[in-house]
């Protein structure tokens, strides 16, 4: 494994932000979501797409606190825009969200 400076991981922009709104995504080959994430003022709402589909229902998600990645450049997933990357742990063939333990004020930084 390859080590990083401090500086380089000061550029990750990990924010935890709130899932407002998921959607089902069937234009997609892999099940997944349509998913908007409000990262509070400073940043605001930013869409993602994740497969998340076996372990979240869309109901699940719906207020939950998440955390992203929210300066990588926007990637076209089919017809939708993803414009964050929300992070999460492979279990197996699914993966398990990262979340913070505590309620957190929307765009609060990772440190």
């Amino acid at each position: 494994m390859s080590t990083i400076s401090w500086e380089q991981f000061e550029q990750v922009e990990l924010r935890v932000g709130t899932i407002i709104r998921a959607e089902e995504f069937p234009e997609v080959i892999n099940s997944a979501y349509k998913l908007w994430i409000d990262f509070g003022k400073e940043i605001g709402i930013k869409k993602s797409s994740a497969q998340i589909t076996d372990l979240y229902s869309t109901a699940d998600l719906i207020d939950k606190q998440v955390i992203g990645v929210i300066n990588f450049p926007p990637k076209q997933v089919g017809p939708f825009m993803s414009e964050c990357l929300i992070t999460g742990f492979h279990r197996n063939d699914n993966v398990v969200l990262a979340v913070p333990d505590k309620r957190i004020a929307d765009g609060s930084k990772l440190c």
